[in-house]
C-alpha cells in the first residue's frame, strides 16, 4: 500500500486523481467509458488514491480467501476480483501498462466464466475432481484458457522474427538477454557465462517451443498435448530462475493446466489407469503412429530450417537462421488464418461434446437448467473467441483486414473492457553494445554529488542482482524504459525529480524501502540530476563485482526548485498545473482505517510480505489436506450393517432400498475386517 502511495498518492509521481475527473457525463456512460469502481470513492468520503487503497485490500482479502475456502470459488467472488484489478488498471497510467496486467485481466475475466455458479458441499462433489460429475457447460470457458495460451506464446515467437531484430535472427538474443533485461536474477550472471553455441540453440528451443508446439494444445492426442504442456512449462521455469518477471510467469504456467485433462490428473493422485481392452489397440497404434510422425516432423524442421550440424571436433553444435524475412512472412501469411480455424474447429468440437453431455443429463428440470447454462456460457464463449481474433490478427496485417467485420465490430464495443488483448513479448533484444541505466544523483551545493541507488534495478556495482518475483517494482521497471530513450520520452520522471527535490517520503520509499539508507533522508537534495551509463556482468574472476559500467551521457540536467528548465518541463508535461486535492474530512472512520493498515504494512517490504502471504497459504492448503478426507483408490468396503439380517419390510420399500452385491474385493476387506 505503502508503493501505492508512492506512485498513485497526492504526493505520488502520478498521482490518480489525475485521472478520474468528472466531464458532465451521466454517471453509467462516465463509468460505461472509463470503468472503474473508484468512481464511488467520494461518496465513502476518500479521493482516488484512498479508493485505489482500499480496492486493493479487498481485492487480496478475498483473492486469499478463495484460496483457501472452497465456498469463495464462486462466480462472483471472480468477478468483483476482474472489475478490481480493471479499476485499478484505469488508473495506473504507465505503470500498469505492461502485457502482464492485460493478460491477468483477460484470464480474470475467463476465470469469471470457468468458475462454477454453485459449490456442492465436498461429501457431494464428484470423485477425482474430474468432469464425471461436471455440468455440459463446464468445458466451454475452460477451453477458452487453451486458446489464451495458444494466442500468447504464438504471438510471442512470431514477433520475434516480425521485428527484424538482429539477436533474434542470429540466434545470438540470448547472449545479450540475460544481462539485459530489466531485473536479472543471480542466476542470470551464471546463464550470462554460457558458450555461445549453447545460447544459439537454447534460442533454436524457444522458437520450437513459442511457434510450433502451441498448434498441439490443440491435438486430439493426448500424450502430444503432454508434451506440449512440459515444453511450456521447462521454458517458463527457466524465466523465473534466471529474471524476475513478477506474477507473468506463474500465471502462465496457471493457463498451461489447460492442457491437462482428468486422466492424467488422476494418475497423479495415485489413481490407477484404466486397462485397455482389445478394441482400443488400433485406436492406440493409430495414436502412436500420428505421435512419431509430428515428432518426426518437429525434428526434421528444427534442422532443416536452423541448419543444425554437430561439431564432434569442438563437441558443439551449430546453428544459423536458414530462411529469409520474406519466406517467413509468406509462411505466416499463411498459416495465420487457418490457426483461426484450427481454433475454431476445436471450439466446434467441443460445443458439439457439450451438447452431447448435455443430452444425457437425466430429469427434465435438470435438463432445463442445464440448456439455459449451456445456452448463456455457450453464447460467451463463443463471443469471446470472436473478440479475440481481432488482437490475435496483429501478428498479420494482412489477415487482420481481411477479418470479418462482425468481429472488429464486436472488439470494438468491448475493447475498453481488455476482455482480450495482443500480445508479443520480447519482440526486440535492447541493449547489444552494453545495458543502458539511467543513475540519479543529488547534491547539497551543485559540485560534490552523491548517487541515489535503488533497490532492486543494477546501480552499485558490488550489489548482486535480487529475487523479487512474484512482486513487480514499478518504478524499477520504469527506470529500465527510460534508459532507452531521452528522458521526454518518458514524462513521469520529471515529476519524480520533482519530488525528490521536495522530499516526498512515499516516492522515497520506492525507491530505499528503509528510509535512512536513501543518502537525502535528513534533508532533500538541493540539486538532482541524472546519468546515463552503461552496465555488463562482469567477468568470472573478478572479485567483489557484478558488473562493469561505463558513463555515456548526460540523462538529465541539474535542476532544484524553481529552476526555469524544470519548470518548463513540468509546464510541457502538465504536471505543473496539478488541482489541489479536495479537503477530506479528518474524522472520517475508513480514512484512519486504511492509514492504520498502511502504517502496519510499511515496516514489509513487498517481496517479504507476498512471500509471508504464499507461505502462509502454503501451510494452510497443507494442513487442510492432511486433516480433511483422504480419496481411496477403490471404493470403500460396504458397512457391516448392510450384512446383518434386515428386518421385514413392504416389498416395495425392500425393491427401492436394494443395494448391489459387493465385489469380491470388497467381500475380503470386510472378511479381514471382522476377524481384526
Amino acid at each position: 500500500m505503502s508503493g501505492g502511495a508512492g506512485l498513485y498518492g497526492t504526493e505520488g509521481i502520478l498521482p490518480a486523481r489525475r485521472t478520474l475527473r468528472p466531464q458532465g457525463k451521466g454517471p453509467w456512460q462516465q463509468l460505461w467509458e472509463t470503468p472503474t469502481l473508484l468512481w464511488e470513492a467520494p461518496r465513502l468520503g476518500l479521493d482516488t488514491a484512498q479508493g485505489l487503497e482500499l480496492l486493493s485490500l479487498l481485492g487480496a482479502l478475498l483473492a486469499l480467501g478463495a484460496l483457501l475456502l472452497p465456498q469463495l470459488r464462486h462466480l462472483l467472488v471472480y468477478l468483483l476480483l476482474w472489475a478490481a484489478y480493471l479499476s485499478a488498471c484505469q488508473v495506473g497510467q504507465v505503470f500498469l501498462y505492461f502485457q502482464w496486467d492485460s493478460l491477468l485481466l483477460e484470464t480474470g475475466f475467463l476465470a469469471v466464466l470457468v468458475a462454477p455458479l454453485w459449490q456442492p458441499p465436498h461429501h457431494k462433489q464428484p470423485p477425482q475432481g474430474g468432469l464425471a460429475g461436471a455440468l455440459p457447460h463446464e468445458a466451454l470457458p475452460f477451453w477458452l484458457v487453451r486458446w489464451l495460451l495458444f494466442r500468447l506464446m504464438f504471438a510471442s515467437g512470431v514477433v520475434k522474427l516480425t521485428s527484424r531484430c538482429p539477436a533474434w535472427w542470429g540466434l545470438t538474443a540470448l547472449t545479450y538477454h540475460y544481462e539485459t533485461q530489466c531485473l536479472p536474477t543471480p542466476a542470470a550472471w551464471f546463464a550470462h557465462h554460457l558458450p555461445v553455441w549453447l545460447h544459439k540453440l537454447s534460442v533454436v528451443a524457444t522458437f520450437l517451443i513459442e511457434i510450433a508446439v502451441p498448434p498441439l494444445f490443440f491435438a486430439p492426442v493426448r500424450r502430444l498435448r503432454l508434451a506440449a504442456f512440459y515444453s511450456q512449462v521447462l521454458l517458463q521455469v527457466l524465466i523465473i530462475v534466471t529474471g524476475n518477471y513478477n506474477f507473468f510467469n506463474l500465471l502462465t504456467l496457471v493457463l498451461t493446466t489447460a492442457l491437462l485433462d482428468d486422466q492424467h490428473l488422476a494418475a497423479r493422485s495415485g489413481n490407477s489407469r484404466r486397462r485397455k481392452t482389445p478394441a482400443s489397440r488400433p485406436k492406440a497404434l493409430l495414436a502412436l503412429l500420428l505421435e512419431l510422425t509430428v515428432y518426426g516432423l518437429l525434428a526434421y524442421g528444427t534442422v532443416h530450417y536452423f541448419g543444425l550440424e554437430v561439431d564432434w571436433e569442438h563437441h558443439t553444435i551449430r546453428s544459423r537462421t536458414t530462411f529469409t524475412f520474406h519466406q517467413f512472412s509468406q509462411w505466416l501469411k499463411t498459416v495465420t488464418l487457418p490457426t483461426m480455424w484450427l481454433g475454431g474447429a476445436s471450439l466446434a468440437w467441443e460445443l458439439l461434446a457439450a451438447l452431447w453431455r448435455w443430452t444425457q443429463v437425466r430429469g427434465w428440470l435438470r435438463k432445463l437448467w442445464a440448456a439455459v447454462q449451456l445456452s448463456i456460457f455457450g453464447s460467451a464463449t463463443v463471443a469471446m473467441f470472436l473478440v479475440s481474433l481481432v488482437p490475435y490478427s496483429y501478428v498479420e496485417p494482412s489477415t487482420h483486414g481481411r477479418l470479418w467485420t462482425e468481429a472488429h465490430r464486436l472488439f470494438g464495443a468491448v475493447e475498453h473492457l481488455q476482455l482480450a488483448s495482443s500480445y508479443g513479448l520480447f519482440r526486440r533484444m535492447t541493449g547489444l553494445g552494453g545495458r543502458p541505466e539511467v543513475v540519479l544523483e543529488g547534491s547539497y551545493d551543485g559540485h560534490h554529488w552523491t548517487e541515489i541507488d535503488f533497490m532492486y534495478k543494477p546501480g552499485n556495482v558490488s550489489w548482486p542482482p535480487p529475487v523479487v518475483a512474484p512482486h513487480q517494482p514499478r518504478l524499477d521497471w520504469q527506470m529500465w524504459f527510460a534508459a532507452l530513450g531521452p528522458h521526454t520520452h518518458s514524462p513521469w520522471f520529471t515529476s519524480l525529480v520533482l519530488c525528490l527535490l521536495q522530499g516526498k517520503e512515499p516516492v522515497i520509499r520506492l525507491i530505499q524501502h528503509d528510509v535512512a539508507r536513501y543518502p537525502f533522508h535528513k534533508q532533500p537534495p538541493t540539486y538532482v540530476r541524472a546519468q546515463r551509463y552503461k552496465y555488463w556482468f562482469s567477468q568470472p574472476g573478478e572479485q567483489g563485482q557484478w558488473w562493469r559500467r561505463q558513463w555515456v551521457e548526460e540523462f538529465f540536467p541539474p535542476v532544484s526548485l524553481g529552476d526555469p528548465t524544470l519548470d518548463t518541463l513540468l509546464r510541457q508535461f502538465g504536471f505543473q498545473d496539478k488541482s489541489p486535492p479536495r479537503a477530506r474530512s479528518s474524522g472520517n472512520s475508513l480514512a484512519r482505517a486504511l492509514l492504520w493498515v498502511r502504517k502496519q504494512l510499511s515496516p514489509l517490504e513487498a517481496p517479504t510480505l507476498l512471500w509471508g502471504l504464499i507461505l502462509a497459504v502454503g501451510a494452510v492448503r497443507v494442513v487442510q489436506a492432511l486433516l480433511g478426507p483422504r480419496p481411496s483408490r477403490s471404493s470403500p468396503p460396504p458397512r457391516e450393517e448392510k450384512h446383518r439380517p434386515a428386518p421385514k419390510k413392504d416389498p416395495g420399500a425392500a425393491t427401492e432400498q436394494a443395494a448391489p452385491a459387493p465385489s469380491n474385493c470388497n467381500s475380503s476387506s470386510q472378511t479381514t475386517r471382522r476377524k481384526k
